[in-house]
């Protein structure tokens, strides 16, 4: 005969329940994770890249990003509003200094030439009669100077003779103040005259500048437009290749719009970028060292763009070998800025286990395990990280590959 089942027996039978589910979880927790430490704590050497500690130079290297340029570009614009007439050569050709890549109409330039020259025999015929304009007023006004000095001399010998008249009864007195008068009169005269004479001069002199300034002023545009003829005939200004062309013959061009873009592919520089939160430190001068997959390109930065844009700085970095095989036109490479030196110090190669921080944990070998060592960090490069540690000593082997999956373990050991 069933009988009801009292709480107390209830609350067992629950409690027991609970106490097997727990206890499975935990066996399944012990298996997964003793699994775990079984696998992960005997691995095979060959899972992992080492390296070995040794003594040697450091350099401290800031990141940046890198464009193969040509170290030579040119760009060849229109000299005048005129048309393309023919084109010679196509772009991707190489030119030699001096050869024929395209020439352009001539007639409107050729008109403006004898436009101005037409301009310049008018603008000195100007100064010739100006000359003669002035020796000829000049003369004139030398004439009346004399004319009125005879004058002068003529009224003061009447002033003379009244007066001698006066004392005598001869003449009255009315008579020798306006012999006087007269006398006073004339001089007057005369020192206008000079005045006038001293002024024309003067303003001949300037007028006569003035014009041959102009004449100056004609013969510089006669000569840029003499330049100009002889651009409108396109030739290469030095060795290189045709990178782009304005190859449509008829086409109207302005005056300095591109006609024709020259490169030399035979020698190239770096146009590169950084962080600018690293402007302090980016100096003209400072050493580059330019990774094109293995090689490494020694170079200098030569120039720092003043503008900063997305907050990058720009710099160029010239290259100690230009012409090295590996370089190709607009080829993105790494660039190495060294910001800082130390020589002879304990280091090991750079690789994935070095994450950045000051003080990092790495696994260095001892017998037959590798154990985690926690080690202090000094410079670092692309290829070498400075060891700031009496923990290694040179010789001792590094794991340096990454160690992410194997972070929680103290010790490894290896087949």
């Amino acid at each position: 005969m069933d009988r009801p089942i009292s709480n107390t027996e209830q609350r067992k039978n629950n409690l027991s329940k609970w106490l097997w589910y727990v206890a499975i979880v935990g066996i399944v927790g012990v298996g997964f994770f003793g699994l775990r430490y079984a696998l992960k704590t005997k691995v095979e050497k060959s899972d992992f890249v080492f390296a070995t500690v040794e003594r040697g130079n450091v350099e401290n290297a800031i990141t940046a990003t890198g464009l193969v340029v040509p170290s030579f570009e040119q760009q060849i614009n229109a000299p005048i509003n005129t048309e393309i007439k023919n084109v010679v050569l196509k772009s991707g050709a190489k030119v030699k200094m001096g050869d024929l890549i395209m020439n352009l109409d001539e007639e409107f330039i050729q008109l403006e030439y004898e436009g101005l020259q037409d301009q310049l025999e008018l603008k000195k015929n100007n100064i010739i009669r100006l000359v003669l304009e002035y020796d000829k007023n000049l003369n004139d006004l030398d004439y009346q100077d004399q004319i009125m000095a005879l004058k002068v001399s003529n009224l003061e010998a009447n002033l003379v003779d009244a007066k001698r008249l006066a004392k005598v009864g001869g003449a009255t007195e009315e008579e020798v103040k306006k012999a006087d008068l007269n006398l006073k009169i004339a001089k007057l005269e005369k020192k206008q005259l000079e005045n006038d004479l001293n002024f024309r001069k003067k303003a001949v002199t300037s007028d006569k500048r003035n014009l041959e300034l102009e004449v100056m002023i004609q013969e510089k545009k006669i000569r840029e437009i003499s330049r100009k003829l002889k651009e409108i005939v396109v030739k290469a200004p030095a060795d290189g290749v045709i990178t782009w062309l304005s190859e449509g013959i008829g086409k109207k061009v302005t005056e300095g719009e591109p006609l024709v873009r020259l490169a030399n592919l035979d020698n190239f520089r770096i146009e590169s970028s950084c962080s600018d939160r690293y402007s302090s430190l980016v100096k003209i001068g400072m050493s580059v060292n330019v990774r094109i997959n293995q090689t490494i390109l020694k170079g200098i930065i030569t120039s720092i763009l003043p503008a900063v844009e997305n907050n990058t700085i720009g710099f160029i970095v010239e290259l100690e070998d230009g012409n090295a095989v590996q370089l190709r036109p607009n080829m993105r490479v790494e660039v190495f800025i060294i910001s800082g030196k130390k020589e002879n110090v304990l280091r090991i190669k750079n690789g994935a286990a070095f994450t950045g921080a000051i003080v990092q944990k790495l696994f260095v070998v001892r017998g037959e395990e590798v154990v985690k060592v926690a080690v202090s960090l000094g410079l670092t490069s692309m290829d070498y990280v400075e060891l700031l540690t009496t923990e290694l000593k040179v010789g001792d082997k590094v794991i340096v590959s990454s160690m992410s999956d194997f972070e929680h373990l103290d010790r490894i050991e290896l087949k």
